[in-house]
């Protein structure tokens, strides 16, 4: 299984971050949105499937020795499409802890939709604990309350639909902030940052938007 590196992304929210991208077979089939991910249209289904296809991409010594040299403190995204290493629901832990070395000294972050069972979760509370900001994705502002009170040791993302209006707002005790991407046009990855604190006191909430809007509101509707 390949991985691809772009070293200065040319998203317009995600800022000139460098990026990475892996295979399909990396999703978990519990991802409501694994046939309508965003992914899944325009340039980047190009690129995904091949990657997907070993067309693109390079080994894992060879990605994690290019992630080895980025500069100190560098943030940078893994998966803009794809998820953590491992076919399907489960994670390679062992693949996946060399890329956690890799990572010493950098900000690396990602969200994952792998589920949460015993040997998952240990290894994605893990990551936080070690410098690579692992974000549980979550479906709805109720399945983020549920995940939440389950006490993770990891930062928590959900989908918000698509009008929603409220930057910031509290639900149940959980406080929630609208992605500043979203909602400011001087505002990227690259400039923001939040998604790379593991221990922040908030869950972060992307509204859904593009040709996937109608979808992804009646999943953040619906769980």
């Amino acid at each position: 299984m390949k991985i691809h590196l772009t070293l200065k992304s040319s998203n317009v929210k995600t800022g000139p971050i460098p990026v990475s991208t892996q295979s399909r077979k990396t999703c978990p089939p519990e991802c409501p949105m694994i046939r309508d991910c965003y992914a899944s249209s325009g340039p980047l289904a190009i690129h995904w499937s091949a990657v997907t296809d070993e067309k693109r991409g390079v080994s894992l010594p060879e990605f994690t020795q290019a992630i080895a040299t980025l500069p100190t403190r560098q943030l940078w995204r893994w998966g803009q499409a794809g998820d953590l290493l491992g076919e399907g629901s489960d994670i390679d832990v062992e693949s996946m802890d060399r890329i956690l070395e890799a990572n010493r000294g950098k900000r690396g972050f990602t969200y994952t939709h792998k589920p949460l069972n015993e040997k998952n979760l240990s290894w994605i509370e893990k990551a936080n604990r070690e410098g690579f900001t692992v974000n549980i994705s979550t479906n709805s502002v109720r399945h983020a309350i549920e995940t939440v009170n389950k006490g993770p040791q990891a930062p928590v993302v959900t989908l918000l639909p698509s009008d929603h209006t409220a930057e910031r707002f509290e639900r149940d005790g959980v406080q929630f902030r609208v992605c500043p991407a979203q909602i400011r046009d001087n505002i990227d990855c690259s400039k923001c940052g939040l998604c790379a604190l593991p221990k922040r006191p908030f869950v972060i909430g992307f509204i859904a938007h593009g040709t996937k809007a109608k979808k992804v509101s009646e999943i953040a509707n619906s769980y």
